[in-house]
Parts: structure tokens; C-alpha cells; sequence
């Protein structure tokens, strides 16, 4: 039986004593960490991929908690992810949301997991998620201890990839996030959700290890009435896995007529590298066209450039590649309302 080692635990009651508690007990130091859900910390804790002398509690925060949508969506970042895929106004509003958040692992751990520590949640690989005995024994990677990338040896940098399935979707819909620390009082900065991701497997967050995601925030401009948007998953079962692919699109039209062109669009790949990848390319090939069967087959043919799967997870990185056109072909059509053949797994 895995257990958790040592700790010292502290339920924080407010947001500033939460703020205050982490600077205080060292969190730049990697001496303190948060945890609200805990169903990504706990785990890697046992495993001993993370270490914490003191862990805050945010359960208790009030601040924190809540979802609602007066014009604009606000996600308070206690908020779990049940509450946000059960939500009625983000089910009719913001569905494809809702449809990213369901796909998240299983029924329990959505009752428990929150959507701050989904956005934040640890980046994966398959030499990293392993008993400490397991890795001990071919030799740590340099994600956790070791010196070495054991997916790409002969790389400076760790190549673990994206593990948030809210991410993808929420950078799709330009989702914004707010942050809070304390230097000397309480401080909050926010940024574009996508803003919040570096490209390497262990410094992957812009986030600072003494700031405390507080609220998400999705722009009325980014709902149903504005735009279509669609989340696609690829996993080994139909539930409970970890994305080895995903796919968050969301796609604006200058009408709503057959003709109706592209006038934006984003596209964001979960899980085919170390962030949540722009597909860029792919935008191009549609904006001021017609989102129809030509336009979208021309666009998808490209995302398979955005991608850089690797050896870091189920399947294989070639065929986990070639699919990157196959279920970004799917989104498009469905936010084009076009028939999608049939893609085993969806999204849960």
C-alpha cells in the first residue's frame, strides 16, 4: 500500500490567509503546497513525484468557490468539476466546456477534483508515473531527481506532456485566469488562460509557486450564441483515461447561413505535448472560407504539423500523430453540423 509521507497540514479560511500561508511557509522553495480536490496531489505524493512540508488546505475558502454567468462564465477555482459539467447555464451556453469537463477521469473523482487543479494539474509520462521503486530502479528522470529524459535521452529538457482536458477547451473559448499572492498584501494578476502554459514538461506553468489560481473566466463572446465549438478525446477506454490526444475547437461565422464564412477560429491539441498547442496553421486554412467538407479536409490535413507526440504514453507516437487530422476533421464538423463518422473513443 502506497502512503503519504510526513506533513504538516493548514486549512486556510480566507483567500489572503491562504495567500499569506503559502509565501510564509516557503512555497518558492517547493517547501508548501496547495491542494484543494486532491486528486492529483495526493496521488503523486504517495508516489513521491512531489514533496511538500506543509500542505494548505482551499476547501474552506469561500472566495474560491461558486460558478456563475452574468454575461461573462466565472468559475471559482473550488469549484469541482461536477458542479461545472452539471451546470445548466454552462451546459446550455458553453457545451462544449461541459463535454471537455465530463470526459475528465470518473464520477467520483469529478465530485472531488476542482477546475483550478485541473488547469493545473501535473504533466505526465510514462517514466515518470511510477511507483518510486519502479523509477528508482532504471534510475530517476530528470522530471523527478535524475539528470535524464528517458523519452529522448539525448534532450536538455523534459518532454512530458499536457494532462488537462479543460485546458485545451478553455484556451479555445479564450478563457481568461486570475491569480492571487501575497507580497506584503494580497496581490492578483490575470492572464490568458493559454498564457498560463510553458512548453517543458517540468517548468509548465507561468504560474508561481506562491500564487493561488482564484477564478476562470469564459467571455459571453465565447458562448453558444457567438460561436460553435466542439471537444474531441482520444483515450484507450471510454472513460476514466487520461487523453493521449484531445481536441478544443471553438469557430466564429459572419452568419448563420450556408454561405457564411469564417471570420475566427482557435484550436488548441491536449496531450501532444508539454502545453496545450495553438494550431495555428490550421486557423489560417479557414478563416474568410466556408466552414464546408473542402475547407475543413484542407484544414485538418495540416494540424498533424502542430503536433509532436512521443514515446511518453499509450499507443504508438506515430499512430497517436497520424490521428491529429482525424479528430480535428471530427471537431470542425461538428461545429460545422456536418455528419462525423464514427471515432472510437469520443469523449466520454
Amino acid at each position: 500500500m502506497l502512503r503519504l509521507p510526513p506533513f504538516i497540514f493548514r486549512p486556510a479560511r480566507s483567500l489572503e490567509d491562504a495567500a499569506s500561508l503559502l509565501a510564509g511557509e516557503g512555497a518558492a522553495e517547493g517547501r508548501a503546497r496547495l491542494v484543494a480536490g486532491g486528486t492529483d496531489l495526493w496521488p503523486n505524493m504517495k508516489r513521491r513525484h512531489q514533496k511538500a512540508e506543509t500542505v494548505i488546505g482551499l476547501a474552506s475558502v469561500p472566495e474560491l468557490r461558486g460558478i456563475s454567468a452574468d454575461g461573462e462564465l466565472t468559475l471559482g477555482a473550488t469549484a469541482t468539476l461536477t458542479e461545472v459539467e452539471r451546470h445548466p447555464v454552462v451546459r446550455e451556453r458553453w457545451p462544449a466546456l461541459a463535454r471537455a469537463v465530463r470526459s475528465i477521469s470518473s464520477p467520483p473523482l469529478r465530485n472531488m477534483g476542482t477546475v483550478g487543479g485541473n488547469v493545473c494539474v501535473d504533466t505526465r509520462c510514462t517514466y515518470y508515473n511510477q511507483t518510486e521503486e519502479w523509477r528508482r530502479s532504471i534510475d530517476y528522470c530528470m522530471k523527478e531527481e535524475g539528470e535524464i529524459c528517458w523519452v529522448a535521452p539525448s534532450s536538455p529538457r523534459c518532454w512530458a506532456h499536457s494532462a488537462s482536458d479543460s485546458a485545451p477547451m478553455l484556451a479555445a473559448l479564450r478563457a481568461r485566469i486570475h491569480l492571487a499572492s501575497h507580497e506584503g498584501e494580497l496581490q492578483e494578476r490575470v492572464l490568458d488562460l493559454e498564457d498560463l502554459y510553458n512548453n517543458d514538461g517540468i517548468d509548465y506553468l507561468a504560474k508561481r509557486p506562491e500564487e493561488i489560481v482564484t477564478r476562470i473566466l469564459v467571455p459571453e463572446g465565447s458562448d453558444a450564441g457567438y460561436c460553435r465549438s466542439a471537444f474531441w478525446k482520444l483515450r484507450r477506454r471510454g472513460s476514466i483515461d487520461f487523453a493521449v490526444l484531445s481536441v478544443g475547437a471553438a469557430v466564429w461565422l459572419d452568419g448563420d447561413g450556408p454561405d457564411a464564412e469564417v471570420t475566427d477560429a482557435r484550436i488548441f491539441l491536449g496531450a501532444v505535448a508539454s502545453y496545450p498547442v495553438p494550431a495555428k496553421k490550421t486557423v489560417e486554412a479557414l478563416i474568410g472560407r466556408r466552414l464546408d467538407e473542402e475547407t475543413i479536409a484542407e484544414a485538418a490535413a495540416v494540424a498533424r504539423k502542430h503536433a509532436t507526440p512521443m514515446d511518453n504514453t499509450d499507443f504508438q507516437a506515430q499512430w497517436r500523430g497520424a490521428v491529429v487530422g482525424k479528430y480535428v476533421e471530427a471537431a470542425l464538423r461538428e461545429c460545422a453540423g456536418l455528419p462525423v463518422e464514427r471515432l472510437t473513443p469520443r469523449h466520454g
